[in-house]
């Protein structure tokens, strides 16, 4: 149930996170009149960036820890959706009558402007920008959501013909979904396993994704990937919209700056969504052949001496680590691999790093079970460096003219970095 009228509302924002997730949604709800109140789990020398973006602000914070009055006895909670649904403080406002929403709904539930939502296990972030990009050559675009600003400050400047594209995480859509919300376009690039320990399990991580889908009506139009079987199963049943299907077999290339057949892909989507609004060929093509990429995905930090130096920290799970290997000629990658476990099946990545690297540098809490499997896979060099400082020293003695040396880890990083922006940042400054 919205909102609409927050004036005098007790809202409590649960999670204000050590990246400010939830910094524009404070100051929003303060300039709609309602009576703001912080908490999260971090103490506030955790938090210090956040907290100094908000003061002077009349807002109440309570760091350290949570008090359940907070939750159940307000009019409304904004929750990172970095916080499950399982959490027992969110479970105690829904007891209670008390309305759970995020950042994205309230801002969803006014945005006068048609919305194109992307999202996808891997692949959302470029193809959002790549849209972003197209779009914005032909009309005023907005672009939020997983990697954008918050755009609730800009709500008065949205026009009913302007267009606003969201990259959708699955937190995100677990939430939109209980609003029964889905956008007028959605762009769908990949189901993969991801996020799990969040959602308990995959089906329940594809239901979150589906969601994206689920509440589209007649006029509305699906993007789908129809190289992933799993999506193309979400449409047997006669949908309620049109759907679009992208690939890049039989599909006229564009040409990129950056690599891989994966991005190839990520082109052909962004240019599915956008010939739905009306956009041609030629002026997508325009478009995507000056973009240059997003951080930290197949992003060339460095070259010298004949070496390129990518980074590819974004590759979180083993299916973009072969696809950032596959972007390059066999024989010579030598990649960087290894951090935290997610739990997942890294039998595929194995298989195509032993057939087409020169090298395999193996650093984080699963360097030695990867190197492991890698060398009883038959790769033909395979290192345990412990550390990406210690790899990057063993790359500079291996690689020579031609050589590609690529950070995608195909794991989490948070066994040794705060997040995959660390890890790519420290990377990119050891390369050079």
């Amino acid at each position: 149930m919205m909102l609409r009228d927050l004036s005098g509302k007790r809202v409590t924002i649960a999670g204000l996170g050590h990246f400010g997730g939830n910094i524009a949604a404070a100051k929003w709800l303060v300039e709609q009149g309602a009576e703001v109140l912080v908490t999260d789990r971090a103490p506030a020398d955790k938090l210090a960036d956040s907290l100094a973006q908000l003061a002077g602000l009349p807002i109440t914070f309570k760091l350290g820890g949570h008090d359940l009055a907070d939750f159940n006895q307000v009019d409304l909670v904004v929750a990172s959706p970095a916080i499950p649904p399982s959490n027992e403080y969110l479970k105690a406002a829904r007891l209670m009558g008390v309305p759970v929403t995020t950042e994205i709904c309230l801002f969803l539930e006014r945005c006068p402007a048609p919305v194109v939502g992307v999202t996808g296990t891997k692949g959302k972030s470029t193809t959002s920008a790549m849209l972003g990009e197209i779009l914005k050559r032909g009309r005023t675009t907005w672009f939020g959501g997983n990697i954008g600003k918050s755009l609730l400050p800009e709500l008065p400047n949205i026009q009913r013909d302007h267009v606003v594209v969201l990259e959708l995480s699955s937190f995100m859509l677990h939430y939109t979904g209980e609003n029964l919300w889905s956008p007028h376009v959605a762009v769908v690039t990949l189901l993969a396993p991801d996020h799990l320990d969040w959602h308990g399990n995959f089906d329940a991580y594809a239901e979150a994704k589906r969601n994206i889908v689920r509440f589209q009506h007649a006029g509305d139009i699906a993007v789908v990937n129809e190289e992933s079987a799993a999506l193309m199963a979400w449409f047997e049943e006669r949908p309620k919209g049109r759907v679009v299907r992208y690939g890049v077999e039989g599909r006229r290339p564009f040409e990129l700056l950056i690599p891989g057949r994966h991005n190839q892909l990520n082109a052909q989507g962004a240019f599915a969504a956008a010939a739905a609004l009306g956009v041609s060929w030629d002026d997508a093509a325009a478009a995507l052949g000056r973009y240059k990429g997003l951080p930290h995905r197949l992003q060339l930090v460095h070259e010298a001496g004949g070496v390129r130096w990518f980074n590819d920290s974004i590759a979180t799970i083993p299916e973009a680590a072969v696809a950032a290997t596959s972007a390059f000629d066999p024989g010579r990658v030598i990649q960087i691999v290894g951090g935290s476990d997610k739990g997942l099946d890294i039998t595929p990545m194995v298989d195509v790093l032993a057939r087409r690297t020169k090298a395999v540098l193996c650093i984080g809490t699963t360097g030695p079970s990867v190197a492991a499997q890698l060398r009883k896979a038959g790769a033909r060099d395979v290192r345990e460096c412990g550390d990406l400082t210690s790899a990057v020293g063993a790359a500079k003695e291996i690689a020579v003219a031609g050589d590609v040396v690529l950070l995608s880890t195909g794991f989490a990083s948070y066994d040794q970095f705060t997040n995959f922006e660390d890890r790519g940042e420290q990377f990119a400054r050891l390369a050079l």
